[in-house]
C-alpha cells in the first residue's frame, strides 16, 4: 500500500488488516500517535487523513491508501504547537499529540472563517470533546487553542536560546530536534501538504505579530512534537514482546502450569494462590504482541478453585471465605497507602483494624451520646460513601528490560526510578550497582508506580531467560483492572458542637474497601482539622477477593474530606451560620485563615443561587489541610561541561514539571541564563532523587539545589559563575537538601520519607448548575486557595493545582469502579465504561496562591499536589446541597442518585 505521510511517499506492507496506529508507530517509527485506549475514546493516537482528524484506532491501515497522512511529526513548527508548549498545555505530555493533531485542524478552520478572532470556551471543548487528558491540563489547552486562533503564535518567539544552547533532545519552540525526525517526517523547515508552513495563517486572515518569548517547561517543544520519547515508544534492536497470563478465578490455588517448551516465567505468590480476577500468573514473550498472545494461549493453568469473599458488606462483619489465611500471607498483603502503617491493627476474618488515631476517644463518645439525647439539633449524623476511583495514567505501566555484562537495565514508567532499581536490585539478588533504571519520560502516575511493579519483574525475567530485551506494556483493560485505584469507602460519622457552636466531639469510623490491599487511613488523617476537641478515629480495611488499591493522590485525604467536610457544612446550616465563617471559626490554622477571608470575599461566595425551575444554581465550600512530607537526603550533582552547567539527580518527572524545577533552581542560584544550565534526571545511578509521591519532590529538590550551587560557586572562587564557566570543565560538586530550621516532627523517616512541620492548606468555592429533570451537575466555576509557602514556579504549580481540581471533580461525578459481584471481574475495563473528566467538564479554574507560613523550609515552599484535590469533592457536593436542599450522601453524584434523593 502507498500514501504519503507528512509529505513524503511510503509504501508499506498492510497484510493483516493493521489498524492505522499500528502501522505509523511499528512500521514507520512516528511514535508521537500514542495507542491509549483502543476504542476511539481518547484522542491520543488521532491523526489527519486529508486534513481531517482520525483516530487511528479505528481507522484500518487499508483505509489510508492513496490518502495524505499528517501527524503530529508532520506539525513541528506549527503555532498550535508552538501555543501549546507555551501556554504550557500540557503535563506528562502522553495525550499531548493528539490534542496537537486536533488543535491544528480545528485553528486552521477556525482561521480560515473567523480570522483572528478567539473561539470561546464551549467552541473549543465542542471541537477537542474526543480527546482525554488525565493530567487535567485542560485549563493550560483551552488558554493555547485560543491563542493559537488569535495568531499570537504565528511567529518564533523572540528573546529563545542561542543555537547549541538548547538541552541534549530538545530545541527551541519551533524547530525540529536535530535528527530525532522519525522516518516519513518532513524536514525541520517544510510544512506538510495541506498544512499552512511556520508562521503564515490560512488566506484571507488577519496579518501575523509578534510576541515577547514565554519560557516553556524544558520538555514541551518534545512533548508537543512527538519527539519524546516514552517506555511504550522505545524499540531497540532484537526487541520481544511480553504479556502476563492472568487468573479467571477470583480464588484459586495454582496446580500447576505448563508450557511445553515455552521459555515462562512464573509470577505466582510463594503459596501459589491466586486472590482476584487478574492477578499474575506467568509471563512468555514473543516477537511481537499477536505472537506473545499466541504463546500465552498455548500455557497450560492448572486451577483448582476455592470460594471466593466478593460481598463488602459480609467482608465487614469479617465472614466469609478467608482472603488470607494465616499471618505470613497477610504480612505480604499490599498497602493501599503511600506509608507503613503506623499503628498495628488485628485481623478478624476479613475484617482488619481497627487502626485508631483517636484523641480522648472515650470522652468524645460521651459527648456525642449525651447530645443526642439532650440537644438533637447540635448533632450532625450521616453515612458516606465512596466508590473506587482509578488512576488510570494514559500511558500504562511499562517496563523494557535487558541485561548486560551482569547488569539489570530497565527503561520504566515509574514515579521512583531510584527506588525502583533498589528494589529490583534486591529482588534479583544483584549488587545496587548493577542495576540502572531509566525514566526519562513518564506519562502519568498519581501514585500506582511507584514500587517493583508486576510489568517490571516479568520483563527483566523474561529478558534474562530469552537472553534478549523484552518490553512489558499494560494493555488498557488490564490497566483499568490491575493498575491500581483509590479504595471504596464507607465511613459512619457523628459530630457535635456545644452551646457556644464549637467543635465538642467527632466520631468517625471507616471501611477502606481496597479488595487484597490493607492499610487505609481515612478517618485518621481527621484528627488534624479543626481543632483539639475529643474524637474517635478508627479505620478498618474491609478485604475481598478483588485486585488491590494503591496511592492515589493524597490517599484517604479526599475521602475523609467528603464525609468531614459536607458534616460541617451541614452543621452550619443547622446553626444558622455562614459556612466559611464558621470553618474560619473552628479552625485555628492562620493560613487557612488568610484563605477563608479571600474566600469570603469572592462575588462568587456572594452571587446568586438557588431558584425554583428546572435548572438551579448552588455554591459550596469546603477546606482541607495535608501533612508536609520531604526526602531529607536528596541530593543534586552540578557538574561544569563545556561551558555549561549540568544538574543531575535520580529524580524523574511524570508531568510535574521536575525537570523544569531543576533547571530553573540552579541557574537561579548561580545567576545564570538558563541556557547555560541543562538538566538530566530520570537515571538511577546519579545522586539520590526523591520519589515523585506525597507531594515531596519540590520541597525536597530546591533546596539540595541551591546547596550544590553554593558549594559551586565556592568551588569556582568567586560570584561571577558565568564568567569562570568557560575555564571551569570537569568542575563537580554535590549538594544536599539541608534540614529545616525547627528539625521534623519525627526523629526517623518512613519509607524515606520525613513529616515536616506545619500543614499545607486548602479552601476552595465552587458553583454548580443543576438540572433537576435529567440529573445532570454541570461545575460552572472553582475558586482555589492554596496554602503551600513560596511557590517555586508559577506556572507549573497553577497547572497542578487546576489538575487538581478536575480530577477532584471525576471523583465527585463520573468515576466508579465497579466489579461483577459474582465473579470479581472489573466491568469497568475500557475508557468507555470509566469516565474520567473531558475538556467539556472543565468548569472556570482560578488559583489563588498564599505564600506565608513555611519561612522554616529551605526555599521556604512545600508540595501541592496533594492538598489541591482533598476538598474538591466535598465542595461540589455543598453547592449541590446549596442548589437544590438535597445532601449527597453517596459518590460519584449520578443522575440517578440526585433524582431519587430529588424525589422525581
Amino acid at each position: 500500500m502507498e500514501f504519503e505521510v507528512n509529505g513524503a511517499r511510503r509504501t508499506v506492507d498492510v497484510d493483516g488488516d493493521p489498524a492505522a496506529v499500528d502501522v505509523v508507530r511499528d512500521r514507520l517509527g512516528l511514535t508521537g500517535t500514542k495507542l491509549v485506549c483502543a476504542g476511539g475514546v481518547c484522542g491520543a493516537c488521532t491523526i489527519q487523513v486529508d486534513g481531517e482528524p482520525r483516530v487511528s484506532c479505528l481507522t484500518p491501515a487499508a483505509r489510508l491508501a492513496g490518502r495524505r497522512v499528517t501527524t503530529v511529526e508532520g506539525l513541528s513548527g506549527h503555532p498550535v504547537a508552538r501555543a501549546f508548549a507555551a501556554e504550557d498545555a500540557l503535563q506528562c505530555g502522553y495525550c499531548t499529540p493528539g490534542f496537537v493533531v486536533e488543535a491544528a485542524a480545528f485553528v486552521e478552520r477556525w482561521r480560515a472563517l473567523h480570522g483572528t478572532a478567539r473561539p470561546e470556551r464551549e467552541q473549543i471543548a465542542e471541537a477537542l470533546a474526543g480527546h482525554l487528558c488525565r493530567c487535567g491540563a485542560y485549563e493550560g489547552i483551552f488558554r493555547a487553542v485560543a491563542a493559537a486562533c488569535a495568531g499570537d503564535h504565528d511567529t518564533a518567539p523572540t528573546g529563545t536560546a542561542p543555537t547549541g544552547t538548547a538541552p541534549p533532545g530538545t530545541a527551541p519552540p519551533g524547530t525540529a530536534p536535530t535528527g530525532t525526525a522519525p522516518p516519513g517526517t518532513a524536514p525541520p523547515d517544510t510544512a506538510p501538504t495541506g498544512t499552512a508552513p511556520p508562521g503564515t495563517v490560512a488566506s484571507g486572515t488577519a496579518p501575523t505579530r509578534s510576541r515577547e518569548a514565554a519560557v516553556p517547561r524544558v520538555e514541551a517543544p518534545e512533548k508537543t512534537d512527538g519527539s519524546a520519547r516514552y517506555t511504550t515508544d522505545l524499540h531497540p534492536e532484537g526487541l520481544l514482546e511480553g504479556v502476563i497470563i492472568r487468573s479467571p478465578h477470583a480464588h484459586a490455588h495454582v496446580r500447576s502450569l505448563e508450557a511445553g517448551d515455552l521459555p515462562l516465567v512464573p509470577l505466582l505468590p510463594p503459596d501459589g494462590v491466586v486472590r482476584y480476577v487478574g492477578q499474575p500468573v506467568a509471563a512468555v514473550a514473543g516477537t511481537d504482541r499477536a505472537a506473545a498472545r499466541a504463546a500465552a494461549a498455548r500455557v497450560t493453568v492448572d486451577y483448582e478453585v476455592l470460594p471466593a469473599a466478593l460481598d463488602a458488606r459480609l467482608a465487614r462483619t469479617g465472614e466469609g471465605p478467608p482472603v488470607y489465611e494465616d499471618k505470613a500471607s497477610r504480612k505480604r498483603a499490599p498497602g493501599s497507602g503511600e506509608t507503613p502503617q503506623l499503628v498495628p491493627a488485628r485481623w478478624r476474618g476479613n475484617l482488619r483494624g481497627p487502626s485508631a488515631m483517636s484523641k480522648r476517644p472515650a470522652l468524645a463518645v460521651r459527648r456525642i451520646q449525651e447530645a443526642r439525647t439532650q440537644y438533637p439539633e447540635r448533632v450532625v449524623e450521616g453515612v458516606f460513601t465512596t466508590a473506587a476511583q482509578t488512576h488510570t495514567p494514559l500511558e500504562p505501566h511499562a517496563c523494557l528490560a535487558h541485561w548486560a555484562d551482569g547488569t539489570l537495565h530497565l527503561q520504566v514508567s515509574t514515579q521512583s526510578v531510584r527506588h525502583v532499581a533498589e528494589l529490583a536490585a534486591e529482588r534479583f539478588g544483584l549488587p545496587p550497582e548493577q542495576v540502572v533504571a531509566r525514566a526519562v519520560h513518564v506519562g502519568g502516575g498519581f501514585g500506582c508506580k511507584m514500587g517493583l511493579t508486576t510489568d517490571v519483574v516479568a520483563a527483566a525475567e523474561l529478558a534474562r531467560l530469552h537472553g534478549a530485551p523484552v518490553r512489558v506494556v499494560l494493555d488498557r483493560d488490564e490497566e483499568l483492572t490491575d493498575g491500581g485505584y483509590r479504595p471504596g469507602s464507607r465511613i459512619r460519622l457523628a459530630m457535635a458542637v456545644d452551646a457556644a457552636g464549637d467543635l465538642s466531639a467527632l466520631a468517625m469510623d471507616a471501611d477502606s474497601d481496597g479488595g487484597v490491599s490493607v492499610g487505609g487511613t481515612v478517618a485518621a488523617l481527621a484528627r488534624f482539622m479543626y481543632g483539639k476537641a475529643p474524637r474517635r478515629l478508627r479505620d478498618f480495611d474491609t478485604v475481598t477477593h478483588r485486585p488491590p488499591g494503591a496511592p492515589f493522590r493524597g490517599p484517604g485525604g479526599p475521602t475523609m474530606c467528603w464525609a468531614l467536610e459536607q458534616a460541617v457544612d451541614e452543621m452550619a446550616h443547622r446553626l444558622g451560620q455562614d459556612p466559611i465563617a464558621l470553618r474560619r471559626r473552628w479552625d485555628g490554622n492562620p493560613k487557612r485563615h488568610a484563605l477563608y477571608d479571600r474566600a469570603a470575599a469572592l462575588p462568587l461566595w456572594s452571587g446568586r443561587r438557588g431558584g425554583t425551575g428546572r435548572f438551579r444554581r448552588g455554591v459550596g465550600v469546603a477546606a482541607a489541610n495535608w501533612l508536609y512530607f520531604l526526602d531529607p537526603v536528596t541530593e543534586v550533582e552540578l557538574a561544569v561541561e563545556d561551558g555549561i552547567v549540568v544538574a543531575r539527580c535520580a529524580v524523574q518527572d511524570m508531568g510535574t514539571g521536575s525537570r523544569t524545577v531543576l533547571r530553573r533552581a540552579v541557574a537561579g542560584a548561580l545567576g545564570l541564563h538558563e541556557a547555560r544550565v541543562r538538566a538530566e534526571i530520570g537515571h538511577s545511578d546519579t545522586v539520590h532523587g526523591p520519589t515523585s509521591g506525597g507531594s515531596r519532590t519540590t520541597p525536597s529538590l530546591v533546596p539540595a539545589a541551591a546547596d550544590a550551587a553554593a558549594r559551586l560557586r565556592e568551588a569556582l572562587g568567586g560570584s561571577d559563575v558565568a564568567a569562570r564557566l568557560d575555564a571551569a570543565h570537569g568542575v563537580r560538586v554535590t549538594g544536599r537538601r539541608p534540614r529545616d530550621h525547627r528539625g521534623f516532627v519525627l526523629p526517623f523517616t518512613m519509607g524515606g520519607v520525613a513529616i515536616g512541620r506545619g500543614f499545607t492548606g486548602s479552601v476552595q468555592v465552587a458553583e454548580v448548575e443543576v438540572d433537576t429533570r435529567l440529573g445532570r451537575i454541570r461545575p460552572l466555576r472553582v475558586w482555589s486557595g492554596i496554602a503551600a509557602g513560596r511557590i517555586h514556579e508559577d506556572r507549573l504549580a497553577r497547572s497542578q493545582c487546576e489538575g487538581a481540581v478536575v480530577q477532584g471533580i471525576g471523583y465527585a461525578l463520573y468515576e466508579e469502579r465497579r466489579t461483577d459481584p459474582v465473579t470479581g471481574r472489573v466491568l469497568t475495563d475500557n475508557l468507555e465504561d470509566y469516565r474520567i473528566p473531558g475538556i467539556g467538564d472543565t468548569p472556570e479554574i482560578t488559583v489563588h496562591f498564599h505564600q506565608e507560613g513555611f519561612g522554616h523550609v529551605p526555599g521556604g515552599g512545600v508540595g501541592l499536589g496533594e492538598i489541591a484535590t482533598l476538598p474538591t469533592a466535598a465542595c461540589l457536593a455543598n453547592a449541590v446541597h446549596d442548589a437544590t436542599g438535597w445532601r449527597p450522601y453517596d459518590m460519584p453524584i449520578r443522575p440517578d442518585r440526585l433524582l431519587e434523593g430529588l424525589g422525581t
